[in-house]
């Protein structure tokens, strides 16, 4: 691959307010959990190595299950998804690969019947927050695994 722009070292101050904006993400109303899974659908809808990487390692640091981990790649046969948490993927798949006529009121309903108001609103930063994060490091090449000791993902013991 040829080498690509280190695009943090080039705009610190764009870099750290996204790292602010993922932040705040990730201390609104979505538990923890259902934003790893987000995390890791976007990134495998956006083919991010490097994002895939890090959301898989953190989710085991933070103790999800590894089967649950492979099953989101397949969540809408996997009986391994609460009603909740499948209600967020969907609503993952489509904001990250949205529909030519936008989001289906069905779709909208499902979602809102499982989540509130505010739940909701924050879920659809949390998947702003992961498409940007995967469209700069698939840009530029970020290579997975190469910040493991920088975010202690090394904990995860996947290297």
């Amino acid at each position: 691959m040829t080498h690509r722009l280190d695009y943090a070292a080039l705009s610190p101050e764009l870099f750290k307010k996204l790292g602010t904006f993922s932040h705040a993400v990730h201390h609104a109303s979505i538990e923890p959990a259902i934003i790893d899974l987000v995390n890791i659908r976007a990134s495998q809808l956006n083919g991010c190595g490097f994002c895939l990487d890090m959301h898989v390692k953190e989710a085991t640091i933070r103790g999800e299950r590894p089967l649950r981990l492979h099953h989101v790649a397949a969540w809408r046969e996997s009986n391994l998804f609460s009603p909740r948490e499948r209600a967020c993927l969907a609503w993952t798949d489509a904001l990250t690969h949205l529909p030519a006529q936008g989001v289906a009121d069905a779709l909208y309903d499902q979602v809102r019947a499982q989540l509130s108001e505010q739940e909701l609103v924050d879920l659809t930063y949390a998947v702003m927050a992961i498409n940007a994060w995967n469209r700069a490091n698939v840009a530029f090449g970020t290579v997975p695994g190469v910040l493991d000791q920088a975010f202690g993902l090394s904990r995860a013991g996947l290297a």
